[in-house]
């Protein structure tokens, strides 16, 4: 070789390729460095080869250095570009391209409106778009111009995550994502908080609204689609509101379907622990009550809309002072307590160097100190955002009209308006479990103004008569409903219940056996007893 750079940098692995090339009687030769290992041991080799790993690593951290100055001053350390948008003339800024970021417009749009990765990635590659490494490389961009793809419309999962999760394209740049070490030279992902994001660097192809939004449906359960070919709409909109826990759907096809949501700490193993009653609710109710609150909601914000905006404002206030007063008073007293920490750390210093404290209370006391000094700092980091984001609700009322004067009417709910609009739908258990008709209560939040329902929402005029035909209905239903508790605590409800499951099993073997014996006499169906019969086959013994 010309010299010992040229087997490595790394001194360790370096010394032990020569030892095993040592074992092996392979003559090891260094032109420049004059190395022979025929020569015996050369005791200045392995400090040669330490000197060739500084070399690189002092190399590696001025390159880096360079990288540092640029990055930090919001400048994009990639040469290339992401799908959707294109370099200008001086390569120095991005600007959007207009045919592939509809292609991400439509990625984003397709997500909310309740479509899969895989399902947007057969849809792009059925109508034969270029995928975006293909894209670019037509445009002489990318890694992969000189590359000969396979399938320039295969389109995979992995990239429209991969596209969906981009903050670039909300017109931020973000550097040092991820970092290289001089001796493997692979890249490694730097956690979250330690990227450098500059904002509005360049032109936005998605809004913050709907990037979040598309965030929130990723984090759901997948809307796999059912033996219906539908998916369920309101899974990851449904929570209990009692436990928290989130609703799944459970189908029935007996011919009825009918979609139903049930609370998923109910089910878990032992079941009823975590949460006592499944609160059942079927899909068609709650898509009903959605429907009939928006259209109020959006009469009620046509008519008069600064009288809305007025009431959703002191809807917010009232729900979010208390909250946001002990905020503030959070964030005011942990402020206080990092000041007091670091007069104290500086007091705990001098009382050592003094000879005050000793050196392994000293040691404790800083552990201590730091400790809860960084946790009292990443809670203030979390509070101040929290404040900030209250800050930020005046104009929200203005964002629920808009979102209201996009759609036309509500009568039937699509996937992406319950995303749009819905935040969360808390379910409550209903007043009487086993009845027909009962009473559950349904708290409905919505993306911007919170829960809100309009004035005289549900209320309708009754006549006298009206009434008391209710309030006969009323008793008649609690004087059934404790009838039925009797008969269940006596165990008389079980009898029936038993009685009646015999009775259906009897009949559906009749139905069962008159098919049967229609079937043999039109000769579809030939029982095993009317069939011949044929000796057994007798095993022949070897030798």
């Amino acid at each position: 070789i010309k010299d010992m750079s040229r087997m490595g940098r790394d001194y360790l692995k370096v010394g032990q390729i020569m030892e095993i090339l040592r074992q092996r009687g392979v003559r090891l030769i260094a032109i420049n460095d004059g190395v022979d290992s025929a020569r015996g041991d050369d005791d200045f080799t392995p400090f040669r080869n330490i000197m060739n790993e500084y070399y690189a690593r002092d190399t590696s951290r001025k390159i880096r250095s360079t990288f540092q100055s640029k990055g930090k001053s919001g400048k994009h350390l990639t040469g290339t570009v992401i799908y959707g948008y294109l370099w200008n003339e001086a390569r120095d800024q991005w600007l959007v391209d207009p045919e592939a970021a509809e292609v991400v417009k439509r990625i984003f749009a397709m997500t909310i409106e309740g479509y899969g990765p895989y399902q947007i990635a057969s849809k792009l590659k059925e109508e034969k778009i270029l995928i975006p490494s293909a894209y670019l490389a037509q445009h002489g961009e990318g890694v992969n111009k000189n590359k000969t793809f396979k399938d320039v419309y295969g389109w995979g999962s992995s990239t429209i995550c991969n596209i969906l999760e981009k903050r670039e394209y909300l017109g931020h740049t973000i550097n040092f994502k991820t970092r290289k070490h001089f001796k493997d030279k692979k890249s490694h992902y730097v956690p979250e908080d330690e990227w450098t994001i500059f904002e509005n660097t360049h032109e936005p192809i998605i809004d913050q609204q709907t990037f979040d939004l598309v965030q929130k449906i990723r984090g759901n359960v997948r809307r796999y689609p059912d033996g219906w070919g539908e998916a369920a709409p309101l899974t990851g909109l449904l929570y209990c509101a009692d436990c928290g826990g989130k609703m799944y759907v459970h189908r029935t096809n007996n011919g009825k379907r009918i979609s139903q949501y049930t609370c998923s700490q109910y089910t878990k193993v032992p079941c009823g622990t975590l949460c006592k009653t499944q609160h059942r609710i079927n899909e068609d109710v709650v898509l009903s009550l959605v429907s009939e609150m928006l259209k109020a909601i959006a009469e009620y914000a046509k008519h008069d809309r600064a009288e809305f905006v007025r009431v959703v404002q002191e809807a917010q206030s009232s729900q979010q002072t208390a909250e946001v007063r002990k905020q503030r008073t959070r964030l005011a007293t942990a402020k206080q307590r990092v000041s007091e920490l670091e007069v104290l750390l500086c007091k705990i210093y001098e009382d050592n160097i003094l000879g005050k404290l000793s050196d392994s209370r000293y040691a404790t006391l800083d552990a201590q100190y730091e400790k809860e000094q960084s946790e009292l700092t990443a809670e203030i980091s979390v509070l101040e955002k929290a404040v900030k984001s209250y800050e930020k609700h005046e104009k929200d009322a203005d964002r629920f009209i808009a979102l209201i004067d996009k759609y036309e009417n509500f009568d039937k709910l699509t996937i992406a308006m319950l995303n749009e609009f819905i935040e969360k739908i808390l379910v409550h258990e209903r007043d009487r479990k086993g009845s027909i008709q009962t009473t559950q209560e349904v708290e409905i939040y919505f993306n911007f103004v919170g829960r809100f329902v309009p004035p005289a929402f549900g209320e309708v005029e009754l006549t006298l008569e009206e009434l008391e035909e209710i309030r006969k209905r009323e008793e008649r239903k609690d004087r059934l409903h404790q009838n039925y508790l009797k008969r269940k605590a006596s165990g008389a409800q079980k009898r029936y219940e038993d009685k009646i499951k015999e009775r259906k099993k009897t009949e559906i073997e009749a139905k069962k056996a008159a098919i049967r014996a229609e079937d043999i006499a039109k000769g579809v169906f030939v029982p095993v007893s009317s069939l011949p019969q044929r000796e057994p086959m007798k095993g022949v013994q070897t030798a």
